[in-house]
């Protein structure tokens, strides 16, 4: 379940199923000037039920926090039993995505403010998936990006979207027609008829089901078959980047194990074993092997960190709230030359400056974070009017310069007049001074 809060406007829903498929649309109005929460939470509970809903997704704009608690609300008058799992979903892009010509073609009969509820559930379920679909550009990551050769930049952006999806591979029942089309082998129409295969007769459970696909022949399908995954499909291969090509070799090597295949999968102690070398052909080199090798070891592995998400601090909606020395956990949502931006739930990024990053002086703010990170912060200043929130993410507590930092803390100030004792008594001696020199240095002992 996608909800993409609005307060006046009211909260729009879109329901989607493992494949990303929509499935139904609507809009309650909890908030003034409606206020209709029980009515809203009954909506919730019911379409919860109906789809057997197992994660609600929430965008991060306005309203999101008052939208989070009418959910945990409804969560809590649930029956016991699973319950959905509610996630707070970055926003970025969506409103360009729900606006653009690519939604348009997805949902040409589909209101624009429910295309981006659709948006906001998917990118929780794949978020490659869907923010391939968005001009690299408009998400707003990163800094200077108006001011260079928007040619170049889009050529650039895009080569790397292209190596991302290539190096993860693409799972087969959820990628979006987008998606797929940055599959090595695929274009945009081959990529639109395994989407419309696929919401036509179901989830694909082989690779060889491609073959079925309208217009994708078999010199395609080489092309393809490695960067696309089926997990808990017929074949347990079909979830690793080993090519169907190749499925051989690697039932030669599970053989040799003397186990079942599903078995041996993960298992690098039986692997670790056999010797790469002895199942090289005239067809697979021993670089092709090993790759296989280190497959098996670690099937279907993903180079992407395990999925975070930051929990915002109850009573904090709204930069009012904020007060200097609170603990909050939130999201990196930009780094820049100069520091982070920080989401921590009151719908103002903070930044911490780059010196604030870390106990370490730090010479580039990448060296420590990302977008996306997931991180603990201390409010030290708040700007009401200017809207302005400065963050620490030092342990020292050291959030002021100068002379109040080592005023407010004696062992700081201890510690620099001992760094200091050092580089006097590291600095070489300086030369001897002319009749000038000696007089002034006279001068200066007598004062």
């Amino acid at each position: 379940m996608g909800l993409d809060p609005g307060i006046r406007t009211g909260v729009k829903v879109a329901i989607v199923d493992g494949t990303g498929k929509l499935l139904e649309t609507t809009t309650v109005y909890p908030f003034p000037p409606k206020n209709d929460i029980r009515g809203t939470q009954a909506e919730l509970a019911s379409l919860a039920r109906k789809h057997k809903i197992e994660l609600i997704a929430i965008g991060n704009g306005t309203g999101s926090r008052e939208t989070e608690r009418l959910v945990a609300d409804m969560l809590t008058q649930l029956p016991a039993g699973p319950k959905p799992t509610k996630v707070i979903v970055s926003e970025a892009g969506a409103s360009v995505y729900s606006a653009s010509q690519a939604a348009a073609d997805e949902f040409p009969g589909l209101d624009v403010s429910l295309r981006g509820a659709v948006s906001i559930a998917r990118r929780l379920q794949d978020p490659l998936a869907e923010l391939v679909k968005i001009e690299p550009k408009s998400i707003g990551v990163g800094q200077y990006q108006h001011d260079v050769d928007q040619g170049r930049l889009n050529r650039s952006l895009e080569a790397v979207v292209e190596d991302a999806v290539n190096a993860v591979g693409v799972d087969l029942n959820t990628a979006s027609a987008p998606l797929l089309a940055r599959v090595s082998g695929l274009g945009k129409s081959s990529a639109e008829a395994i989407v419309a295969h696929r919401d036509a007769t179901g989830a694909f459970t082989s690779r060889k089901e491609l073959m079925k696909v309208p217009r994708l022949g078999a010199r395609t399908f080489e092309q393809c078959a490695g960067f696309l995954r089926i997990r808990d499909g017929k074949e347990p291969l079909d979830a690793s980047s080993v090519h169907p090509e190749a499925y051989g070799v690697a039932k030669k090597i599970v053989a040799a194990c003397g186990r079942d295949l599903r078995a041996i999968m993960g298992d690098s102690a039986a692997l670790k074993q056999l010797d790469p070398k002895t199942f090289v052909d005239e067809r697979f080199g021993l670089p092709t092997v090993k790759d296989i090798f280190a497959e098996l070891e670690k099937p279907g592995r993903d180079p992407r960190p395990s999925f975070k998400t930051a929990t915002f601090a109850d009573g904090v909606d709204d930069i009012k709230d904020l007060k200097p020395g609170m603990l909050l956990e939130g999201t990196v949502t930009n780094v820049a030359a100069f520091g982070a931006f920080v989401d921590i739930g009151v719908h103002q990024d903070g930044l911490v400056h780059v010196s604030q990053l870390a106990d370490r002086f730090v010479k580039d703010p990448h060296e420590v974070v990302k977008a996306g990170d997931v991180v603990q912060v201390r409010v030290t200043e708040v700007d009401i009017p200017r809207k302005r929130i400065a963050l620490t993410m030092r342990k020292d507590g050291a959030a002021e310069s100068g002379g109040r930092e080592m005023k407010n803390d004696p062992k700081a100030a201890a510690q620099a007049r001992q760094t200091l004792s050092r580089v006097q008594q590291q600095k070489p001696q300086a030369p001897s001074q002319g009749a000038f020199g000696a007089a002034l240095a006279e001068a200066m002992k007598r004062k």
